[in-house]
């Protein structure tokens, strides 16, 4: 096996991507792909052996030279509000130029008849998917449900005080972890036969915020409520406690397309990947909330 390039290594996923690989590859087959060498997040990997190179999404001859020797790149996707066309069709071209063989991309879960647009991100993800499979390169695409570690963001971490107060909407989400996709990254990146494949990684187990709350209550010990509110109010909620307002948005276009039902399918691709039944809510609650709060 050639070497392995992980970007994003100082993110939640691409971190959780480079433990698990780390398990499944020798030290000196992997690199990682950063702008600062010395982030506390890869120190403790440099000292297992993993290569750094360094680079940015925004300077391509950085790339070329990152690239060089590289047999895969796993393409963690840019975030939001920083153009993402320009970065994910620099690493593509660099690393087709460079004679990288394979890139695995990760891209956010749609309906491919969905008109929900979420903005910053989905029509992004649609060039660089595009972009990918018109390279000539092999690829793997791998598309990503909501992340568990995300949902406080959209109902807060008081909910046990006030409620799981979101729009109104019936929609399920059939979210995952960072760990459970961390794991199918690897398996893609240290496994023959997802070349030129799209996968949809959807965890196995749907929920609506009503289950959410119905969850939260069985765990706590307390009744939480699920309280409905507009989403301009819900956006207010959230600017007035120091959210900048595009990200309040942001995160309003999330619960949109949760709430309309756009993640609520579950294609076992996930649990194919990694072998064994992903996590559920209730398990990820039981580990980030805390138990028999008043």
């Amino acid at each position: 096996m050639g070497k392995i390039l992980v970007t994003g290594a100082t993110g939640g996923l691409g971190n959780r991507t480079l433990e698990l690989l780390l398990k499944k590859v020798p030290a000196n087959q992997v690199a990682v792909l950063v702008r600062n060498p010395q982030s506390e997040q890869i120190a403790g990997f440099i000292k297992e052996g993993v290569e750094v190179h360094q680079g940015d999404y925004f300077d391509y001859n950085s790339l070329l030279r990152a690239f060089n020797g590289v047999e895969k790149v796993m393409l963690i996707s840019a975030i939001a509000f920083t153009d993402r066309n320009t970065q994910h069709f620099n690493v593509i071209a660099a690393a087709k130029q460079a004679g990288v063989k394979q890139v695995i991309y990760t891209s956010i879960t749609r309906r491919e008849d969905s008109d929900l647009i979420i903005p910053e991100v989905t029509r992004s993800d649609i060039f660089a998917e595009e972009a990918l499979k018109a390279s000539g390169l092999e690829y793997t695409i791998l598309r990503n449900p909501p992340y568990f570690e995300a949902m406080p963001n959209y109902f807060g971490s008081n909910a046990y005080e006030v409620g799981v107060r979101v729009p109104e909407g019936s929609g399920k989400v059939a979210a995952a972890s960072l760990y459970d996709l961390a794991a199918a990254n690897v398996a893609v990146l240290t496994q023959n036969g997802h070349e030129n494949k799209t996968y949809t990684l959807n965890g196995s187990d749907a929920r609506s915020f009503t289950d959410i709350a119905d969850d939260l209550s069985e765990i706590s010990g307390t009744r939480v409520a699920h309280v409905t509110i507009s989403e301009k109010e819900y956006v207010e909620n959230l600017t007035s406690n120091g959210v900048p307002l595009h990200v309040g948005e942001f995160l309003s276009a999330w619960l949109r397309g949760i709430n309309s039902g756009e993640f609520s399918e579950t294609s076992g691709d996930l649990e194919r990947l990694i072998g064994r039944k992903p996590m559920t809510f209730k398990e990820f609650f039981k580990q980030r909330f805390p138990q028999n709060k008043a």
